[in-house]
């Protein structure tokens, strides 16, 4: 198979080191200078990417473009793309919601291939390899896999219906990038009162991420009667100290759904679920 010409849109810290990878096994990666500010600019040039003028040259010149822009301007993206009839394959890699990128690939199907896509990790640059999970039509995800052989970025194809590799990418976003805001609040919470240092020695005694528990989620379920309210204490104690404590307040929230399963020790990760999603659909 011939090496295509490759387009990205836009050349930021993630989306500029995928490029880079992505020249591996291309003929050029191209960028649009119009409109982009001189970091965007350094950035492609550091990376060896090829300046093109207006984003029609591009789109005429690339058999496969990328997407990796804030989740805010995404779907413009793909409007202003979609305008020029684009007829190669499209990866919609930014970190958007299964729906909008179902939007996406029915915006742009009269012409363009879709590929749904979703990096996990770092950038590549430095010894970080991320993973781009994609889903999409198997002969699509096959050229993208081959875009990326033997680079940084790893590739790993969840199936050919669009929307997986968003779902899978926001499933773990949601995860990873709030409990970070979560140690935040908990390390403020125990400097306000002098007991920081003492908060991370405990918590260095289990290195284990809850994410790889899910089995844990039973027992939660069972003691949110009790966790609750100990939520609520929490979120008074950050008012107090001057933080924020909405995030607590909707934990506290979500627990009170399983009122009905107060100490069931025979619960199972599907009942729990289950429940949960139930308070949804019956609320």
């Amino acid at each position: 198979m011939d090496q295509p010409t490759v387009g990205i849109l836009h050349p930021g810290s993630m989306g500029a080191a995928v490029a880079a990878c992505a020249a591996t096994n291309a003929t050029a990666v191209l960028w649009c200078e119009t409109g982009r500010s001189t970091a965007s600019a350094a950035r492609a040039a550091q990376f060896g990417l090829t300046p093109v003028v207006a984003l029609a040259e591009l789109l005429d010149r690339s058999d496969i473009v990328i997407s990796l822009c804030p989740p805010a301007f995404a779907e413009d993206l793909a409007r202003d793309v979609a305008e020029h009839r684009f007829a190669g394959v499209y990866v919609e890699a930014n970190a958007i919601n299964p729906t909008r990128v179902q939007r996406t690939a029915a915006l742009l199907a009269p012409t363009a291939t879709v590929v749904d896509g979703g990096v996990v990790g770092s950038p590549p640059v430095g010894g970080k390899a991320p993973t781009l999970y994609l889903s999409g039509p198997a002969d699509a995800t096959a050229r993208i896999e081959a875009l990326f052989t033997d680079t940084a970025v790893q590739t790993s194809v969840l199936g050919t219906e669009v929307g997986k590799a968003s779902a899978l990418k926001l499933s773990y976003a949601s995860f990873q990038k709030t409990s970070r805001v979560l140690v935040a609040l908990a390390v403020g919470m125990a400097r306000e009162h002098g007991v920081d240092q003492e908060l991370i020695e405990v918590a260095s005694r289990r290195t284990d991420s809850y994410l790889s528990e899910p089995q844990y989620v039973a027992k939660t379920a069972a003691r949110a009667w009790r966790w609750g309210p100990e939520l609520e204490e929490a979120a008074d104690a950050l008012a107090a100290a001057g933080l924020p404590p909405e995030m607590l307040r909707a934990a506290a929230s979500t627990l009170a759904r399983w009122h009905e399963v107060k100490d069931d020790s025979a619960l199972t990760l599907t009942d729990a679920l289950d429940v949960l999603s139930r308070e949804v659909v019956d609320g």
